[in-house]
């Protein structure tokens, strides 16, 4: 196998699984308030075909590391199970998972024990005002606490992603931070990106990570971290006063890093997706319930990569947001 290579000498070693398309929140730059038709169970992979995928990908196609993302994550019944399959594999891949964070008080300890490795976990606002209008629940205090649960776990270090709305919580970016930094945990601040379900971003109005570093700065020191190369990383990071302390802005729009792009998608039924932006997808889902190998398996993926393009294109004038909104891709 030659592992997860497109045309343009990238390798894919990076894996998005979404385990589910359904949300227990309706944040309103991902979905309307009534939420999606959620994929019909059938078509979802069972857990057991998550762990083949899985498996080949790490055995077989290079990938080192697996993060779980949805949908909301932590509505997959089996996750633990499917954690502990991915710990057992050799060589072992590093396992992250981003979430909500509604649940996660219970699940946190379990997870760990599973061998999950770390958690990001969403959070915009940290006004209970806020949190309701843009997700359209009142759950900010189960976020807090999963948040803590995480940390007391042990599945560090908690990374804390943000999205700043113009005219919703904007004037919030000091105050995230510096709940991030008295409680050890990793900021990062993440441009809106054109994903949501309604069609609805526009760039002329979405936050930048320029008005991001304007923001910060008027609080705090924010210096780069020495001659660390940024790599396939997608976040930005700098110390803050000095540090230990640090901040990431990842501007996929602005600041795209697609040329040092290290990622691939699986999507909850089983779809490979190169780009989060992508518009065609390639099916492992069929061949796998038809019988395939492990071989012809890894070598459809192997083809899938082939269609990967040099960029997102969210620049270019042709630019159409891909059908299915974040919450169906997996971030």
């Amino acid at each position: 196998m030659n592992g997860l290579l497109d045309r343009f000498g990238r390798r894919a070693t990076d894996l998005r699984v979404s385990l589910t398309d359904r949300c227990n929140l309706r944040c309103s730059y991902c979905m309307p308030a009534d939420g999606l038709p959620w994929l019909p169970k059938p078509e979802l992979l069972t857990d057991a075909e998550v762990d083949r995928l899985i498996r080949i990908a790490v055995e077989r196609l290079g990938v080192t590391e697996v993060r779980f993302t949805g949908g909301e994550p932590l509505l997959r019944p089996g996750l633990p199970a499917i954690v502990a399959a991915a710990a057992s594999l050799r060589p072992r891949p590093r396992l992250a998972l981003t979430t909500n964070g509604i649940g996660l008080h219970r699940l946190a300890p379990a997870l760990r024990e599973a061998g999950l490795d770390r958690i990001n976990v969403s959070i915009d606002t940290l006004r209970p005002d806020r949190f309701t209008a843009i997700t359209r629940r009142d759950r900010l205090s189960d976020v807090l606490d999963g948040i803590v649960a995480a940390a007391a776990a042990g599945l560090t270090p908690v990374k804390l992603n943000a999205v700043l709305l113009r005219g919703v919580n904007d004037d919030e970016a000091p105050d995230l931070l510096r709940y991030a930094l008295e409680h050890g945990y990793e900021l990062r601040f993440i441009e809106q990106m054109p994903l949501d379900a309604q069609h609805g971003w526009r760039r002329d109005t979405m936050i930048t990570a320029d008005e991001i570093f304007a923001a910060l700065k008027t609080e705090f020191d924010l210096a780069p971290e020495g001659e660390q190369v940024r790599g396939s990383a997608p976040a930005e990071t700098f110390l803050v006063n000095g540090g230990p302390g640090r901040v990431g802005v990842i501007a996929s729009v602005t600041r795209p890093f697609c040329g040092n792009c290290d990622r691939v998608r699986l999507t909850a039924d089983g779809q490979v997706r190169t780009c989060l932006f992508a518009r065609e997808e390639s099916d492992l889902r069929g061949p796998l319930r038809d019988g395939a190998t492990d071989d012809e398996i890894a070598r459809r993926w192997e083809s899938a990569m082939l269609t990967k393009k040099p960029g997102h294109g969210i620049d270019d004038p042709g630019f159409l947001q891909p059908v299915r909104p974040m919450s169906a891709i997996g971030g």
